[in-house]
């Protein structure tokens, strides 16, 4: 099996923060990765697909993806 593509480990950040976070650290973790691999320093989310997509949501989910060594930026 090949390593999850950036796309593919955002994707399941997506429905895990849709499924009240359910192993939400093991899904950073592999976009940590996917994104060493890519060569990117930053995972871009979009935040109508957000379950709290209001700043204060956007910040927390910042705050605690960069605590995991995830810098995360959201679309226009």
């Amino acid at each position: 099996m090949s390593d999850p593509t950036v796309e593919d480990a955002t994707n399941r950040i997506y429905d895990s923060i849709h499924a009240d976070n359910a192993d939400i650290d093991t899904h950073i973790a592999t976009l940590k990765a996917a994104l060493a691999r890519a060569g990117l320093k930053e995972a871009v989310f979009d935040p109508a697909r957000l379950v709290h997509s209001n700043r204060s949501g956007r910040k927390l989910m910042q705050a605690y993806f960069r605590q995991r060594g995830v810098t995360v930026k959201f679309t226009a």
